[in-house]
């Protein structure tokens, strides 16, 4: 376990984000050490993203970072690390399908985007999660593969998410199909892919 340094919650060790948060975490380059800011504190070497380390090739003797995803993945815009790219999905793009997630009670309508973060504190969706505790800072991520289409991976979330009833490891990309069921943490969702 490691300690956020934005709000000093205990979180899973390798995260990406903070789960309470949604702090994008930084972790030197030569000591493993999490911070903030361009420098580590303690032995002064670079603090980079798990993602701007795998992008640099650059290894890391103390820790394995992983993104969930790989090379397969067809981006319909880069996410950049201050603020997720927002394109619509609603129509195909490159051959791309639309996923749409809807709960009509809830009034939660959201056109998944490949790559967006679904989550209480960051993401495009985050209107609909952000009075919701159960749901976690960073909960879940999607992705449109060409060879197996959308993809949903729960990104260590403290209360789940779930496929069709069965919970999902985290880290662990799912395939989704139209007519799915996606809970996260204690809000359902019905999955639509055209």
């Amino acid at each position: 376990m490691i300690i956020c340094p934005n709000c000093q919650e205990e979180i899973e060790d390798n995260s990406h984000y903070c789960d309470q948060c949604g702090q994008i975490l930084r972790y030197c380059n030569r000591c493993g050490r999490v911070g903030v800011g361009r420098r580590c504190t303690s032995c002064g070497g670079l603090m980079l993203t798990p993602e701007d380390m795998q992008k640099k090739g650059m290894g890391n003797t103390a820790y394995s970072f992983s993104t969930g995803t790989d090379s397969n993945a067809v981006p319909l815009g880069e996410p950049s690390l201050s603020q997720p790219a927002i394109q619509s999905a609603g129509a195909r793009v490159g051959g791309v399908s639309s996923l749409t997630l809807t709960n009509t009670s809830l009034g939660i309508y959201i056109e998944a985007v490949n790559g967006a973060v679904i989550g209480r504190k960051q993401g495009p969706y985050t209107q609909f999660f952000q009075n919701n505790m159960y749901v976690s800072g960073v909960h879940a991520q999607f992705y449109y593969k060409a060879e197996t289409g959308w993809r949903i991976v729960d990104k260590h979330s403290s209360n789940g998410t779930k496929l069709n009833n069965h919970p999902l490891q985290p880290d662990v990309e799912m395939s989704l199909k139209d007519g799915d069921i996606i809970m996260i943490a204690n809000v359902n969702l019905q999955v639509s892919i055209k």
